[in-house]
């Protein structure tokens, strides 16, 4: 199956879109997997928009939660080396999906490992917050499923990032999402389409 790349301004108009393309091409009986950073906002917006339709889900991106993890123990803790041993014995709890063990065994640092308590208090109000989206990673790559939103990050460097983030530039919102739309026409292969009829097929390439 091929990509389509939607988009547009804020959260609400994109599911809009997904919404709409999902209908147009008869995906609406498949599963709707979303991959999310574990942003409260975009899960609780992703969930209300599709609370009538029950097959649908989110996953916490593992390269995330890694990211997560690796940058809040950076600031809560004394150095590297203890930073580099908790996630040694912290990250294998999360692949396998023991959101509880990884924050009882975070709960149990001994305080004079902990420099800054605020950033360590984040990480386990963030854990908390996202365990229902923590799967066990290993299983689902073992099945050969996805863990991440790899694609998504891929063609967010494609359309917004390797156009509109080099050095110096400075972009308003309606002109960064109007040249991201034009980015998409084109990656989309609608450019042509559009231009002369302003029209899509608004579909997967065959």
């Amino acid at each position: 199956m091929g990509n389509y790349v939607l988009n547009g301004h804020g959260i609400k108009y994109v599911l809009l879109l997904m919404t709409g393309f999902l209908f147009h091409n008869g995906f609406i009986d498949t599963r709707i997997q979303f991959f999310t950073d574990g942003h409260k906002v975009l899960n609780e917006a992703v969930l209300k928009w599709f609370s009538w339709y029950k097959n649908v889900g989110i996953i916490l991106d593992w390269h995330h939660l890694e990211k997560k993890c690796k940058e809040q123990l950076s600031m809560a803790l004394k150095g590297r080396f203890i930073r580099n041993d908790i996630l040694d014995k912290l990250m294998p709890l999360l692949w396998y999906g023991s959101t509880d063990m990884a924050v009882a065994y975070l709960e149990e640092i001994a305080q004079d490992s902990i420099k800054n308590m605020s950033a360590f208090d984040k990480l386990v109000a963030y854990l908390h917050r996202n365990k229902p989206y923590i799967p066990c990673y290993a299983v689902r790559k073992e099945l050969g499923l996805c863990n991440s939103s790899a694609i998504g990050e891929k063609m967010n460097d494609l359309v917004v990032s390797k156009r509109q983030k080099h050095n110096g530039m400075s972009w308003s919102k309606s002109g960064s999402v109007g040249l991201a739309t034009i980015t998409a026409l084109k990656k989309n292969k609608e450019s042509d389409k559009w231009f002369e009829e302003k029209e899509l097929d608004f579909k997967l390439a065959a």
